[in-house]
């Protein structure tokens, strides 16, 4: 009996529609799971909070279907990071390292980050969200109660006009931040707590201030100095806010500033530390951030031949937020309990170093998402069932959160830095990495070391001896027409029934037959999740064309795109053209194997190198997609 009485009823219930919660909505509404989204606010924040998105972010903004937004609309490539020592408060200084993030090597197909403005981004996860039947987005709702039994979740909230309402939903997932509810007053209480996520403790107030910029004119500061040296209004915009991401690793205090959004919006953010001995709150006041900020736009006259400094209309800034926030590395102990879930910063919270922060609450999503989608399709279940595959995705992503925080906590000390030994020591490090060819190309491409992959523990989903738990490179792949696709839509398109993916990847079209031949005589194993009729054929070779007059589904056949079609493609549109793209990536992480199972996560299931071990994989999958049973567990019955 429901503990609320009658109440209306839905697969699952999402707390919170910040980004994370907006894109596990729509993965689930693509995955055809009802959810309803309770947001406490009325509307979307017009705070932009986060800046920015990492390769792994953008590909799964992708996978939404409006990647088309992502460079027009939500933000612009961030380019070079530029990392500025020394106590010297000048933007336009020599850095003593650049890293590149305009190139697109990481293995996704995508630039390294992008500079967005999270009010768009969140307004076009809302549309991804608002296209599906599956999703409803329910704001001014505040949750005021939680409670759970081995079949259902239960939830009291208030709505917009201030009655109490309740609903019913197989899981509930808390999506609404370090102090929401759901972790706050329902898990906290029963023995789940945010613990320090790393060995290295990072615990620091920095200040955060977004600014929004208006150009000088002649006509309205004909005193500014630089007219009649004959600078333009966006030549001064460019002097004083330079475009690039910086680093100020300046030992007295330590700082980061940069454009964001699209370059027509004039966005700026600059954060700085907060001594031990000053006051968050007072030094985000404007008497505060002037006297920090203000000297990096104070230029000396010298620089212009000029006998008076030159400093930036104060006027042309209006400041759209000053708050102090405390960064730190932290994580809870269990991120679900039940049928109870946390993911985004409701269950950790990173420092900014990295751009991390938005990027993983999406992987979270993601991957829970189609975990969610499982079990309520299973239907119902012994309660210890669905406590494994909520557990054992909790301990694959803490594997993937411990490496980004051991990154962003590496890139803060990097940048903090203020011992003038080590300072000294950083410097010959780089000098010396600067010496030898490969190491200096690492430095500049900001270490992108390739995919994640998962070590495996009893319950994840995956076969490790098949090169299961490796993140799946994204390429770039064309149709017979001659059409240039990611392969993510190809594989993943939303007209597919399947959870889990079949990609074949073959040398040349002469292997397509085989290939056919080999995946039709296992029809018979595969069941439920998987669908053989919708395998994707990728070929490597791009040389000699394929006949598709006779070839039976050579809708579903594709060929490997180069860097420069993609360029001359609409998907290249507004964004850097590949550099350092490597078109055989796909190939070189298989390492020879032709079919490939991968879960909605881009994460791969196994990959199989002939017919006989493709059959072993979908027994096992399908064991998995139907019982819930893990690969391992299949494979010792078998």
């Amino acid at each position: 009996m429901d503990p609320f009485g009658e109440c209306e009823t839905t697969e699952v219930v999402i707390c919170g529609c910040g980004p994370t919660g907006a894109m596990l909505s729509g993965y689930l509404g693509r995955m055809s799971i009802s959810n309803v989204v309770l947001e406490k606010e009325s509307g979307i924040t017009t705070d932009p909070r986060g800046i920015a998105l990492d390769e792994d972010g953008i590909r799964l903004i992708q996978g939404l279907g409006i990647y088309d937004q992502v460079h027009q609309d939500i933000g612009s490539c961030m380019q070079i990071f530029k990392f500025i020592g020394g106590t010297q408060k000048d933007l336009s200084r020599d850095a003593f390292l650049e890293m590149d993030y305009a190139t697109t090597e990481g293995g996704t197909g995508h630039v390294g980050f992008i500079s967005h403005k999270q009010p768009v981004l969140e307004k076009h996860l809302r549309c991804a969200m608002a296209s599906s039947d599956f999703c409803q987005l329910r704001s001014g709702c505040s949750v005021v109660e939680i409670q759970q039994d081995d079949q259902w979740t239960y939830c009291r909230y208030r709505d917009e006009a201030g009655e109490i309402r309740s609903i019913r939903s197989r899981f509930l997932v808390g999506a609404d931040g370090k102090t929401g509810f759901t972790r706050k007053n329902y898990l906290e209480p029963l023995g789940i707590q945010m613990l320090q996520a790393h060995d290295a403790f990072y615990d620091v107030t920095w200040v955060a201030l977004n600014w929004e910029i208006t150009l000088p004119a002649m006509d309205t500061h004909p005193d500014f100095p630089l007219w009649k040296l004959g600078y333009s209004p966006e030549q001064v915009y460019d002097l004083f806010f330079p475009k690039n991401f910086r680093f100020l690793c300046n030992p007295e205090r330590p700082a980061i500033c940069t454009r964001f959004g699209l370059p027509s919006d004039r966005l700026w953010r600059f954060e700085f530390v907060v001594l031990d001995d000053e006051d968050g709150d007072l030094m985000a006041s404007p008497e505060k951030t002037r006297a920090v900020i203000f000297p990096y736009l104070t230029h000396s006259g010298k620089r212009y031949g000029l006998l008076h400094d030159v400093q930036y209309p104060e006027d042309c800034i209006r400041v759209l937020r000053s708050r102090p926030f405390r960064f730190s590395a932290r994580s809870c102990n269990k991120w679900s309990l039940g049928r109870v879930a946390l993911c985004g910063d409701a269950a950790h919270v990173f420092p900014p170093f990295g751009g991390q922060g938005i990027s993983s609450g999406f992987r979270d999503a993601v991957s829970l998402a189609w975990r969610l989608a499982l079990l309520c399709r299973q239907g119902t279940l012994d309660p210890p069932r669905h406590e494994i595959v909520l557990k054992s995705w909790y301990l694959e992503r803490k594997q993937q959160l411990e490496r980004s925080l051991a990154v962003t906590i590496r890139n803060g000390e990097f940048v903090t830095e203020g011992n003038p030994l080590k300072i000294f020591l950083r410097s010959c490090y780089l000098f010396i990495m600067n010496l030898v060819p490969s190491w200096r190309r690492e430095l500049r491409l900001g270490h992108r070391k390739g995919m994640i992959r998962y070590q495996f523990a009893a319950g994840m989903p995956f076969i490790p001896d098949l090169n299961g738990g490796l993140c799946l490179p994204q390429v770039y792949c064309k149709s017979r027409t001659g059409e240039v696709f990611f392969t993510d839509d190809v594989i993943f398109h939303p007209s597919k029934r399947g959870l889990f993916q079949l990609l074949i990847y073959l040398e040349n079209p002469s292997e397509l037959e085989s290939a056919r031949e080999s995946v039709s005589s296992i029809e018979g194993f595969a069941k439920g999740e998987i669908h053989l009729d919708e395998a994707t054929y990728v070929i490597n070779e791009t040389e000699q064309s394929f006949d598709s007059s006779n070839l039976h589904g050579a809708d579903s056949v594709y060929q490997l795109a180069s860097a420069e079609e993609f360029a001359k493609s609409p998907l290249c549109e507004g964004r850097p053209e590949p550099q350092y793209y490597d078109m055989h990536y796909l190939g070189k992480t298989l390492g020879g194997s032709k079919f490939v199972i991968v879960r909605p996560d881009r994460f791969i299931y196994a990959a199989c190198s002939n017919g006989e071990e493709l059959k072993q994989a979908i027994i096992e999958a399908v064991n998995y997609l139907l019982h819930a049973v893990t690969a391992r567990n299949s494979r010792e019955r078998l």
